[in-house]
């Protein structure tokens, strides 16, 4: 009888990827997929620890499989990813449960892991990072119309508040050839929407080339056939050049989508952050993405209470969000991790303060974007379909303007029939608080 493995996937899409690719591994080696973990053999927890709820999160689902190890439900509980690799010293201590504990560049022995705890052995192993795999095959777990594509692995920006660059390494791109081969493949299953993700994807060949090789990159994949939307995530706003925006506009399959964190707009606030843009040059990436780039959809991540944000700083915060207008936008308060510059930085804002400043942004914003949302009523938008509800006789989707899983949905009836998937042109006729609802046409 196969070994039934239940699988957790926590964080980042990137570390999904890394997931996708271990299960690939897994199923190749004979082993069984089980979303039930209660009849599991082995639970994988692959884990996030990028700040600290992300590190609460990870010990909750492992101590949440230790009830169920206890309970005699599950036999044995691996850990990996992010949260061994930073505390290789302390891992094996705090959380005894584990029967492994394995670092990033042990991913591609995921089979020899599972294989070492089912003989009842210890195991506790942290190769350097460069041993990590960046290709492999993947056992998809999106929905098989979209998927992500991640084009390099690891961060060189060395952001003073980030400690990714500690546990995942120097930013290493991914050959091009290699990227060309796993979208045709994709394609090939049925992906029509294809997500490209990295720590910095405006970043992509700098390591392998000495200059950026994004645009070319983009230009290569929009020439599979059957891939009709391409999505850019995690952008630079330095990195935002011409040529990109060029390579943008000329293409129909490259979406006028960019992702692009700017986590502060505050001269001294972002020199602190160690992040290279300087004071007033957000609102000109901005502008100048909306001059190349007409209807464009530029998603922002910020940052409340980073040390040394006083009033002034942060209600620059402010006349930014209501200047730039973004279309979509998340603000987290800043989380101190040790490890990285920022945690011994002085004039530390109050936890307090930090949540109310995110609350305050969130409201800037939610006027904005309420703004927006009724601006498109009359609209025509194309949106792929992402199920049926039988009880309202209508579809669920998302518009061309939304990233799947962060953004907002798109509710439509259809006099056709309709499958998951499909690309179809809706016409707006109404808003709600996130979401639209319209028409097929």
């Amino acid at each position: 009888m196969a070994v039934k493995v239940g699988f957790i996937s926590l964080g980042c899409p990137k570390n999904q990827v890394d997931s996708e690719m271990m299960l690939s591994k897994l199923v190749g080696a004979g082993y069984e997929i089980t979303d039930e973990f209660y009849e599991a053999d082995i639970v994988v927890v692959n884990t996030c620890a990028f700040i600290e709820d992300a590190k609460k999160e990870a010990i909750e689902n492992i101590l949440e499989m230790a009830e169920l190890k206890k309970e005699g439900a599950v036999k044995k509980i691996v850990v990996m990813g992010c949260l061994p690799e930073r505390y290789k010293e302390e891992i094996r201590g705090e959380i005894p449960e584990a029967d492994a504990v394995a670092g990033l560049g042990d991913n591609d022995n995921i089979v020899g892991i599972c294989e070492s705890v089912m003989r009842d052995e210890i195991y506790e192993k942290f190769p350097d990072i460069s041993a990590m795999p960046l290709s492999g095959e993947r056992l998809p777990t999106t929905p098989p119309y979209w998927a992500y594509l991640k084009i390099a692995e690891g961060c060189s920006n060395n952001c003073s508040y980030c400690v990714i660059p500690k546990i995942r390494g120097p930013y290493r791109s991914r050959p091009p050839e290699e990227l060309l081969a796993e979208a045709g493949k994709l394609a090939a299953d049925g992906v029509k929407e294809l997500i490209l993700i990295a720590q910095d994807t405006t970043g992509y060949g700098e390591d392998l080339h000495s200059e950026k090789k994004l645009p070319e990159l983009l230009q290569k994949l929009a020439g599979i056939e059957n891939i009709k939307w391409i999505r850019l995530m995690y952008c630079y706003p330095d990195r935002i050049t011409d040529e990109l925006l060029d390579v943008m506009r000329e293409n129909d399959k490259i979406l006028p989508y960019i992702d692009l964190p700017f986590q502060h707009c505050d001269g001294k606030i972002l020199k602190a952050m160690n992040r290279k843009t300087e004071s007033g040059k957000p609102l000109e990436i901005i502008e100048k993405i909306r001059e190349k780039l007409p209807g464009a959809v530029i998603r922002t991540t910020l940052m409340t209470g980073f040390p040394g944000e006083g009033d002034e700083e942060f209600e620059n915060l402010c006349d930014f969000v209501r200047e730039a207008k973004f279309d979509r936008l998340g603000c987290f308060a800043y989380s101190r991790e040790e490890g990285t510059e920022a945690y011994d930085m002085e004039n530390r804002v109050e936890d307090d303060i930090k949540a109310r400043r995110g609350e305050i942004i969130m409201d800037i914003q939610y006027g904005i974007f309420k703004e927006k949302q009724e601006a498109r009523i009359g609209e025509t938008v194309e949106s792929i379909v992402e199920g049926y509800d039988k009880y309202s006789d209508s579809y669920e989707g998302r518009a061309w303007t939304d990233a799947p899983e962060i953004d907002g949905r798109i509710k439509f009836t259809s006099k056709n029939r309709l499958d998951d998937g499909d690309i179809v042109k809706v016409r707006i006729f109404d808003a709600l608080e996130y979401d639209l609802i319209g028409e097929a046409i």
